[in-house]
């Protein structure tokens, strides 16, 4: 009987030891745990920021590129100005080849032409008298071409408005007005070759010579040009009609940004 009561001792010992060692095993998975899930917590705002944080920072960076573009946009547009400035004043658009009986070259208003075989040339036009010029549609074509002149000068002059009236407005006003130079100058550039019949062209471009068709004389850089800052001026005017809408976008995403404050607050 004492032995088997010293059995029974024995017995309920190693059960609590082996009770209190699940228990210790247990206790430490649970730290465990505890501390897995605090290195997430701690890891969490690392690696993902909070949905009003992230909207900040993507409307930083959406201003910043625009503002990028808006200084290029910019830039080109003083480009295609000074283009234009080019056009209207060189007497390049169309000249002399190898074969022409007549030297010489002719440019919107004025135009200078030799005598035979002589390479001296003499030279007349100018654009504040209209009387002088060879052609009725050299006159068409020079009034078109120095709209669009004057157009995107004042489009370079509404810069100012920057200053003092909504982004996205100026930016649409200018879109017009560079649009408006465009189809100046595709006007231009389409009745120019109307005038090539003129009496001056064909004495110096041979009896073949006739409207849209330039017998033996060749077209020159200004003229090239010229088709150029149609392009230019299309190119131009899109991109401004597109940061307008963005900068519509922008002011929208402010507010909501700032509605969003309000309410936290």
């Amino acid at each position: 009987m004492p032995g088997t009561a010293a059995a029974a001792a024995g017995a309920g010992a190693a059960s609590s030891s082996s009770s209190s060692s699940a228990g210790g095993t247990s206790a430490g998975a649970g730290v465990a745990t505890a501390t897995a899930a605090a290195g997430v917590a701690t890891a969490g705002p690392g690696t993902m920021l909070p949905p009003q944080e992230a909207a900040k920072l993507y409307h930083t960076n959406y201003v910043r590129n625009s503002r990028a573009i808006g200084v290029l946009w910019a830039i080109f547009t003083i480009c295609f100005a000074i283009v234009n400035v080019v056009c209207f004043f060189q007497p390049y658009w169309i000249g002399d080849g190898v074969d022409t009986p007549q030297a010489g070259y002719f440019g919107l208003f004025h135009f200078c032409t030799g005598s035979g075989f002589s390479r001296e040339l003499t030279c007349q036009g100018s654009f504040t008298d209209f009387s002088s010029l060879p052609s009725g549609a050299f006159k068409a074509a020079s009034f078109f071409i120095g709209l669009s002149m004057v157009l995107i000068i004042a489009c370079i002059v509404c810069f100012i408005l920057f200053f003092f009236c909504n982004t996205a407005t100026v930016y649409k006003i200018c879109a017009w007005i560079q649009l408006s130079s465009a189809v100046c100058l595709v006007l231009g550039c389409m009745i120019y070759p109307d005038g090539w019949d003129a009496k001056e062209v064909k004495r110096m471009c041979g009896d073949k010579t006739d409207k849209y068709t330039l017998g033996a004389c060749s077209i020159r850089w200004a003229y090239i040009l010229a088709i150029i800052g149609i392009l230019d001026a299309l190119i131009l005017s899109f991109l401004a009609f597109v940061l307008g809408n963005r900068q519509d976008s922008l002011l929208a995403e402010e507010l909501k940004l700032e509605s969003k404050d309000d309410g936290n607050a």
